[in-house]
């Protein structure tokens, strides 16, 4: 049983930092465009209008995700309770993957934000 609760806590992590950096990222933007943290493509690191934009437009979408995937993470460990440690494992480890998909969706939805919302120079439209 100490196993399950072991992978239980791992497996809310990927959901926990999430919500965390997701607030963080839509609260407080890092001010100055830099290649060391925040949301950083090419078409986000244009401008600085664009920067904000895609901090505080990818800051809230990994905080909805999080909170949604934080309970449905934690629902789908309690299908393995009181299973074998393969079977506690194979569960963790299907669910790894799909937290891991799900945490690349913001991503596209914010490149897709962007190119609607500016111009191929960082202009908005």
């Amino acid at each position: 049983m100490r196993f399950w609760y072991y992978m239980f806590s791992v497996s809310l992590l990927i959901p926990i930092l999430m919500i965390l950096m997701g607030a963080w990222l839509y609260k407080h933007p890092p001010k100055k465009i830099n290649g060391l943290y925040g949301y950083r493509t090419k078409r986000s690191m244009k401008n600085q209008d664009t920067w904000i934009y895609a901090q505080r437009f990818s800051g809230r979408l990994y905080f909805r995700l999080g909170l949604g995937l934080l309970p449905l993470s934690a629902v789908a460990m309690l299908f393995s309770m009181k299973s074998t440690t393969a079977t506690i494992s194979r569960h963790a480890t299907i669910l790894s993957v799909v937290q891991m998909v799900i945490l690349l969706l913001p991503i596209f939805f914010t490149e897709r934000a962007l190119r609607k919302t500016f111009d191929d120079d960082g202009r908005r439209l």
